[in-house]
C-alpha cells in the first residue's frame, strides 16, 4: 500500500476499544439506512456509513487519523480502495461523493429509490469486506 500524505493522515495509535467504536458507529447509519424509506435518508446515511468505515479501517490498518480537510473524502475512498483491493469502491464511492456534494453545494440532487437501494447494497457489501479485515487481525469488531 502507498504511503500516507501528511497533510490528510496523522499518526496515531489507536487501540482495540476506538477502532471498534468507530467501525460500530459506521454500522449504526448503515442501520440507519437500511430502516428509512426514504431514498434521500438511505442514500445519505449510507455514504456517511461508507466515509465513517473508511476511517475505523485506515485507523486500524494504517494507524492513521483523517484530517477533515478538504479533499478527505476521496482520499479516504481510494485508500478503502487499496486496502480492500477494491477498485469498484473507489469508482462507486466517488460517484456517491459527487452526487452527496452536488446536493450539498449544487442546489439539491434526486436520488431515486432504485439508486438508494442499489448504493445501500454497495455499502453494506464494503462494510461485510471492512469488518473481515478488521476481525481477521483480531484487533477490533
Amino acid at each position: 500500500m502507498k504511503g500516507f500524505e501528511k497533510e490528510y493522515f496523522q499518526r496515531f495509535e489507536f487501540t482495540r476499544d476506538q477502532v471498534e467504536r468507530y467501525f460500530k458507529n459506521a454500522l449504526r447509519d448503515l442501520e440507519i439506512a437500511r430502516k428509512d424509506s426514504i431514498p434521500e435518508v438511505k442514500f445519505s446515511y449510507g455514504y456517511q456509513a461508507l466515509i465513517k468505515a473508511g476511517i475505523a479501517l485506515l485507523a486500524h490498518v494504517g494507524q492513521v487519523r483523517v484530517r477533515g480537510i478538504p479533499g478527505h473524502h476521496v482520499k479516504i475512498l481510494g485508500k478503502m480502495s487499496e486496502i480492500l483491493r477494491d477498485d469498484d469502491l473507489m469508482m462507486v464511492g466517488n460517484a456517491m461523493r459527487m452526487k452527496r456534494n452536488d446536493d450539498f453545494y449544487g442546489g439539491g440532487t434526486i436520488v431515486t429509490e432504485k439508486e438508494a437501494v442499489d448504493y445501500f447494497r454497495f455499502v453494506e457489501n464494503v462494510l461485510r469486506k471492512a469488518a473481515k479485515r478488521i476481525r481477521r487481525s483480531g484487533r477490533a469488531v
